[in-house]
């Protein structure tokens, strides 16, 4: 496309939005008013009527959860692309080694290093998965959880060294894990409609008050974005360190990864 047209694609696109974004600021509450309405409103409605005590989740998984669609799939695209310009030709062979940069040099890893992740690694996943499976009851939630247990893998490569962690991490599991995670995401707000209800409407029970499986649909909805960010944020790990792989001549004249 040239650059003139793109351009003029922008300008077009620009005045479009201008309505929109001038009605919406045109409602904002003046400068310096009091803006605490709305948090007040979600922690009378949240426990009333979704049984739920985390009113952060409450506002991401229902008074706006279309929104938190969105985002899902804004970081699944980020990710997903990230993947494409980075993943190449690679490969897959879990028995290479990083590459050596000339001149510097190599050294091992330290006996405190390995005891450290080794021992702060399981802790970590563990905590993850607590943060991920409470979202409705305690702060936390999908995504905080989904996060911690990718860092709690990139312990375990800090720990083992790269072909350990490879044989961890599976890219084809991750993948699984991305794109599922936001699947099921999508589908707790298409499967109502299919029952006559709204989008994302909850359709299930909503269980006890400060219960870990209260909230109804929002505990499907909170598993499909601790699986798709926990393996969004661990392909893109992968990708990066695979980076350091260098192509090199094997014994019979063909080039293998390393």
């Amino acid at each position: 496309m040239k650059p003139g047209l793109r351009v003029a694609l922008f300008a077009v696109a620009v005045l479009c939005l201008v309505p929109a974004v001038w009605h919406v600021a045109a409602a904002m509450p003046p400068f310096g008013s009091e803006t605490a309405q709305y948090g007040m409103v979600v922690n009378k409605l949240g426990p009333e009527l979704r049984h739920i005590s985390n009113m952060v989740s409450a506002v991401n998984f229902d008074f706006r959860g279309l929104d938190t669609i969105g985002e899902e799939f804004m970081l699944v695209g980020a990710v997903t692309g990230a993947v494409l310009l980075l993943r190449g030709s690679r490969g897959e062979n879990i028995a290479d080694r990083a590459d050596v940069i000339a001149g510097r040099a190599v050294v091992g890893r330290a006996e405190s290093t390995i005891l450290i992740c080794r021992v702060f690694g399981p802790l970590l996943l563990l905590f993850g998965l607590y943060m991920a499976l409470h979202a409705t009851v305690t702060p936390g939630g999908g995504f905080q959880g989904g996060v911690m247990l990718a860092s709690g893998l990139v312990l375990a490569y800090l720990g083992e060294g790269y072909r350990g962690w490879r044989r961890l991490v599976g890219s084809r599991v991750m993948d699984l894990f991305e794109g599922g995670g936001a699947f099921v995401f999508a589908l707790a707000g298409l499967a109502p409609m299919a029952a006559g209800a709204a989008f994302l409407e909850n359709v299930l029970p909503l269980g006890k008050f400060k219960d870990v499986f209260s909230g109804g649909l929002m505990l499907i909805e909170n598993a499909g974005v601790a699986f798709a960010v926990t393996g969004g944020f661990t392909l893109l790990f992968l990708e990066f360190l695979e980076e350091t792989r260098v192509v090199v001549k094997g014994d019979g004249g063909a080039e293998e990864r390393r």
